[in-house]
C-alpha cells in the first residue's frame, strides 16, 4: 500500500481525524448549550471531573478571552533586539571573566560580541529596541516587555517544553492551552478552538509535541492547519453533491449514528464522533468563510506584508490568526520551521533576515486587534525558548560570528489583554548573560496568563492516574502583578 503523502493527510475528513475528536467536542458543546445544559467547572476531586468543551465559568472576571501566540523558535538575540548593553558594546573583542553554560563546548569562546546594530527609544515610554526591529518599533506604547525570563536550562527542547507543559524537558504534560480549554470550554460552534499555524518549511522543533494534550484526553490538543492553500483539502462538497442531495445524506447518516449510539449510552468518544460529522458540515461555511483573506481589504493586506515577498507567507498566517479569533477560536498559534533564531554562526546575516520574515507581520498583528477594538481582550504574545550569549561563538572569520544558547535571561513581549502597555519590566546582567532582576519563569509566565483569563491557577486541577496535576505542575509559581493594566 502506498505511503500517503503529506497533503493526503490534511484533507478534511484527515483534519477532522488528527484533532482527535477534538472538533466534534466543540459541536457537541454547542448542541448542549443549545439544549441549555449547564456545564459544571472542573472540580477539585476525580469524580467532579468532566470531559467536554462546553463554556464554562471562569473563577473570577477575566480580562482576556482569547491569545495569539507567535512562538519564535530557536532563542531570538536579546541583546541585539529588545535588552541594549552598552558595556557589552564597549568591551567587545574582550575576554567575559563570568561563569558560562555552554552547550556547544568544542565551538566556545570566552570573547564578548557586542551588538553591530543601534538601539534608540521609541514610544512615549521610551522603549529602546533594535533598528532591526523597525515596525516593532512602532507598538512599543502597546508592549509589555519582560528582559528577565529564565529557564534555567540551555537547550531548545528542555525549554520549550518547560514554557508550554510547565516543567523542563518533560514529555506527556498538556500544553497550557489546552488547560485554558479545560477549565474555560470552547466559545464556538463551527471552528476547533486552539489552532495552530505550522510553517511551509515544515515543523518547528520538537514537532507535534508543540500543541500536544498530553495526559488530557485528544478534545483539547491543537488542530493543525496546512501550511498552505488551500488550508483544508476538500472542504467543500463535489458539485453532484452539493445543496439538497448533501442535506438528505447527513439526515440519513445522523439516524444511523443516533440509533448506534443509543446501543452504546454512556460512551463519550463515540457521541464526540457522530458530532464531528456535524459540525463538519458548518465548517464548510465557516471555515472557508475564515481562512478567505481575500476578503480584507488592500490596506489590511499592505498592513501585514501581503504585497511583500519577504513578510507574504508569516503575514497571511498573521492575518489568519486575527480572523480565527474574531470567529470565537480561543487560542492561535504560529510556529516557524526548525529554529530560525538558532543563531550560531553568521549571526549579522541569519538574524536581519529571520527578522525582516517577522517584524511587521508580528506588529500588524498588534495594530489590526487595536484599531479594531480587540486588543483589549486578545493577548498577542512574541517571543522564543531562550535567548544567545553575550559571547561568541565563533573566533575565526568576523562574518561568521554567532552566538551559542542561553537560558539564563532573555526577552519576551506580550501585547493586549490586561498587561500592562509600554512596560519595561526585570532586567539581566551589565552583558545580558543572566536575568537579575524581576525574575520570571514560564511557570510565573503561565500563572500571569491564567489570571488574565479569569482562572486561579491553583485551583484548576486535572486528576490523572489518581493525582491532582496543575499547569504548573506543582512547580512554584507567581502571578506577575507588576506587569497587569
Amino acid at each position: 500500500m502506498m505511503q500517503p503523502t503529506f497533503d493526503d493527510q490534511h484533507n478534511r475528513r484527515a483534519f477532522l481525524r488528527q484533532g482527535s475528536l477534538g472538533i466534534g467536542a466543540v459541536a457537541a458543546a454547542w448542541l448542549l448549550n443549545d439544549e441549555r445544559a449547564q456545564a459544571k467547572p472542573p472540580g477539585v476531586t476525580a469524580s467532579e471531573q468532566t470531559f467536554d468543551l462546553l463554556p464554562k465559568p471562569s473563577h473570577f472576571e477575566p480580562r482576556a478571552k482569547a491569545m495569539i501566540s507567535l512562538f519564535q523558535h530557536g532563542g531570538p538575540s536579546h541583546m541585539d533586539l529588545t535588552d541594549p548593553k552598552p558595556e557589552l558594546t564597549k568591551f567587545d573583542g574582550t575576554d567575559y571573566n563570568g561563569d558560562i553554560a555552554y552547550s556547544f563546548v568544542n565551538a566556545a569562546s570566552k570573547k564578548l560580541l557586542g551588538t553591530r546594530w543601534k538601539f534608540r527609544k521609541h514610544g512615549q515610554c521610551g522603549m529602546e529596541l533594535s533598528e532591526l526591529l523597525p515596525h516593532t518599533a512602532e507598538i512599543a506604547d502597546d508592549m509589555c516587555l519582560i528582559r528577565s525570563m529564565h529557564t534555567g536550562a540551555n537547550g531548545h527542547e528542555v525549554s520549550i517544553r518547560y514554557f508550554h507543559g510547565g516543567i523542563p524537558g518533560v514529555l506527556g504534560r498538556p500544553h497550557y492551552a489546552s488547560w485554558l480549554l479545560y477549565g474555560l470550554g470552547s466559545e464556538t460552534q463551527d471552528l476547533p478552538s486552539y489552532m495552530v499555524l505550522t510553517d511551509p518549511g515544515g515543523h518547528p522543533v520538537d514537532s507535534t509535541h508543540n500543541w500536544a494534550s498530553g495526559f488530557m484526553p485528544p478534545l483539547y490538543q491543537g488542530t493543525v492547519l496546512r501550511p498552505k492553500e488551500p488550508r483544508i483539502l476538500n472542504l467543500d462538497a463535489p458539485a453532484y453533491l452539493k445543496g439538497e442531495p448533501q442535506r438528505q445524506n447527513l439526515e440519513f447518516l445522523q439516524a444511523l449514528n443516533r440509533k448506534h449510539a443509543d446501543r452504546f449510552r454512556g460512551e463519550p468518544d463515540l457521541s464526540a464522533r457522530i458530532a464531528s460529522y456535524e459540525l463538519a458540515a458548518r465548517m464548510q461555511t465557516a471555515a472557508t468563510e475564515a481562512l478567505d483573506v481575500s476578503k480584507e481589504t488592500k490596506a489590511t493586506h499592505s498592513l501585514y506584508g501581503l504585497d511583500n515577498d519577504a513578510t507574504r507567507e508569516y503575514g497571511t498566517r498573521c492575518l489568519i490568526a486575527r480572523r480565527l479569533v474574531e470567529r470565537g477560536v480561543r487560542f492561535v498559534q504560529l510556529f516557524l520551521a526548525g529554529q530560525p533564531w538558532d543563531n550560531h554562526s553568521s549571526i549579522a546575516t541569519s538574524l536581519p533576515s529571520i527578522c525582516r520574515r517577522t517584524d511587521q507581520p508580528s506588529a500588524a498583528l498588534v495594530k489590526d486587534l487595536k484599531q479594531r477594538g480587540m486588543l483589549d481582550e486578545t493577548i498577542v504574545h512574541w517571543g522564543g525558548e531562550i535567548g544567545r550569549l553575550p559571547v561568541t561563538q565563533d573566533q575565526g572569520d568576523a562574518s561568521k560570528h554567532g552566538r551559542d544558547h542561553n537560558g539564563q535571561g532573555f526577552s519576551i513581549w506580550f501585547a493586549g489583554g490586561g498587561f500592562k502597555p509600554g512596560t519595561v519590566h526585570g532586567a539581566t546582567d551589565e552583558f545580558g548573560h543572566r536575568a537579575v532582576e524581576n525574575v520570571m519563569t514560564p511557570n510565573d509566565y503561565q500563572a500571569t496568563l491564567f489570571k488574565l483569563f479569569g482562572l486561579d491557577w491553583n485551583k484548576l486541577i486535572y486528576h490523572h492516574s489518581g493525582q491532582p496535576q496543575l499547569v504548573t505542575a506543582g512547580r512554584k509559581a507567581t502571578v506577575v502583578e507588576d506587569i497587569l493594566a
